[in-house]
This record gives structure tokens, sequence and C-alpha cells, in this order.
């Protein structure tokens, strides 16, 4: 365990994390229009129709851009530094923000293929990115 931040879920984000405890990774996909969202949310954000069914995501996905964090916003976040923050696509057509975890900081690119991996915070398991070959 860390002594990074777990989150707090709400209505909207429980199902989310209650399946990252189980090591699932879901999204919202929207029954009326076809859309997948993430970040959870009551409505759909293309139509606005509340016909949101959850769905386990394909775990893969390519980083579309990040960043490497030299100063963490706050001690929690100092142990590890510096770390990636990416925004990751998601093969089920959705994007995430996650840390890039279990390489090197100046071996990640934009385009690398990632899996989706859980990190243990406080009894709840975040979602995270490591690379895949």
């Amino acid at each position: 365990m860390t002594g990074k931040p777990a989150p707090r879920p709400n209505a909207d984000t429980k199902p989310f994390w209650d399946a990252c405890n189980e090591g699932r990774l879901t999204y919202q996909h929207c029954t009326s229009c076809g859309h997948a969202q993430f970040y959870p949310r009551s409505l759909c954000v293309q139509c606005g129709a509340p016909a949101l069914e959850w769905r386990d995501a394909d775990p893969t996905g390519t980083v579309y851009t990040f960043t490497v964090v030299h100063r963490a916003p706050s001690p929690a976040f100092r142990e590890g530094g510096p770390y990636v923050l990416a925004l990751v696509d998601l093969s089920d057509g959705f994007r995430m923000m996650m840390n890039v975890i279990n390489c090197p900081p100046d071996s990640v690119t934009i385009g690398m293929p990632v899996r989706i991996t859980f990190e243990e915070r406080e009894g709840q398991r975040v979602p995270q990115a490591e690379p895949r070959s």
C-alpha cells in the first residue's frame, strides 16, 4: 500500500471503483447513441440520455500524451518521483488519466502500448498503466 490518497466514490462513480477492487476496468456505454464515456456521470455527454450501462473494458491502450512530474503536488506523491502522468486512449474508445508505472520515465513515449494494472491505495484499487509488448 502507498501513502497516496484513495479516491472517494460517489453515487455515479461507485460501480467503477467497485469493479476496480475486483481487478476490472469498466466504463459507461450509452445504449441510446453508442457513446463510450469516462469519467462516470449520470447522463450521456454525447446525447444527454440517462440510458447508460456499465461495460468491462479491454484493459489495453496507448499513451496519447504525458508529462514527467518532477515536483510532487503534495508529500504523498514525493516518494517514487519523478513519475509519469499520462492520458491513455483505451481500446474501447475512451480516454483516462493515470500514471505509467513499472518503467523509467524517460522510456515513456507517445503511442506507447500499455495495459492496465491496479495500485492499492488505502483499501481501494486504482487503475494505472504499464508498458506492454
